[in-house]
């Protein structure tokens, strides 16, 4: 099965208590899709998987998909740096709707590549979801092989990879060894079109919360064949790319959907609010996004996403 071609790892929206606000969940999905986006990832490391519970991740996933249904993928960010309690959360997301689930490589552990192969491999085994492997290792400082992701693409349900090691000789060798129904996402924006360009099958993205349309028209153009196209796109969103990591993520993707009126809310310690510094600069790098025409792309941001903070509230199922 294939996920999309661009999946954003979505926000989770908090209100003044940083209780989780599922109301804006739910408008949050919605907005995604209508912009951009085949499906979202809840609960992964841009929706704060560290600090929200396993409860309030089970509702998130019930009522995100409910409400969108057949409208696009939704997928369930489950890992974490415990066999035992990812085995649980994927378990327990099973029976929420959801289409597929998502495991990170396990932090701070530093787990062997025998290690991780057990990891995955327990968890698939625990649920009949499609399973996405994801190697972060600038988060997690363990680095899952290809090597290591090629034994487990031999088991059935773990079916794709989001890859955000920043190598592309890595993405090479990944291309080179894996059937080619194993589909491997980019895992930063920036590294989208290079990583297309090997074969890769699309995006799990952060700033298709404010470029969703823009992101789309750059793969589908490359999709299409226009290389040329892909590749303006590519280098004229290039900045926003880098832009919205000027701070942790995800405090700068959090600000810049409070700007533009989505209520994304703060963030949940230990993460700290972007900075009067950091402030200044996402407003000028909104400001910088250039209105466009392609697959109906935005004729003025600012002004689109203020009609779209004042359409009515999707009803959570």
């Amino acid at each position: 099965m294939s996920f999309g071609r661009i999946l954003t790892a979505m926000v989770t929206p908090m209100n003044e208590e940083l209780e989780v606000n599922y109301q804006e969940a739910v408008r949050l999905a919605h907005y995604l899709v209508d912009h951009g986006s085949d499906g979202v990832v809840v609960c992964g490391t841009t929706g704060e998987s560290p600090t929200v519970t396993d409860q309030e991740k089970l509702k998130l996933f019930k009522v995100v998909k409910e409400s969108l249904g057949s409208k696009a993928t939704v997928i369930a960010g489950i890992g974490s740096n415990s066999t035992n309690s990812s085995i649980s959360l994927a378990r327990q997301a099973s029976t929420t709707g959801v289409d597929g689930v998502m495991a990170v490589v396990p932090y701070y552990n530093k787990p062997s590549q025998e290690g991780m192969f057990q990891h995955f491999k327990a968890i698939a085994e625990a649920t009949p979801l499609p399973l996405m492997l994801y190697n972060v290792p600038g988060r997690t400082s363990a680095n899952l092989l290809p090597d290591t992701v090629k034994r487990l693409s031999e088991i059935p349900n773990i079916v794709s990879l989001k890859e955000a090691a920043g190598s592309l000789d890595q993405v090479s060798e990944l291309k080179r060894l894996l059937p080619a129904g194993f589909e491997v996402y980019s895992g930063d924006d920036s590294m989208t079109l290079p990583m297309l360009a090997l074969g890769c099958s699309g995006i799990v993205s952060v700033a298709a919360h404010i470029i969703g349309n823009e992101m789309k028209a750059m793969v589908d153009a490359w999709f299409d064949g226009d290389t040329a196209l892909a590749t303006k796109w590519h280098l004229e969103l290039y900045p926003i790319f880098k832009g919205i990591f000027v701070t942790s993520n995800p405090v700068p993707i959090k600000a810049l959907m409070n700007m533009i009126g989505i209520k994304a809310g703060g963030v949940r310690l230990p993460l700290a609010e972007a900075t009067a510094e950091e402030i200044k600069f996402l407003k000028d790098l909104l400001k910088s996004i250039k209105p466009s025409k392609a697959n109906n792309t935005t004729q003025g941001r600012l002004s689109e996403l203020k009609v779209a903070s004042e359409k009515p509230s999707y009803p959570i199922v």
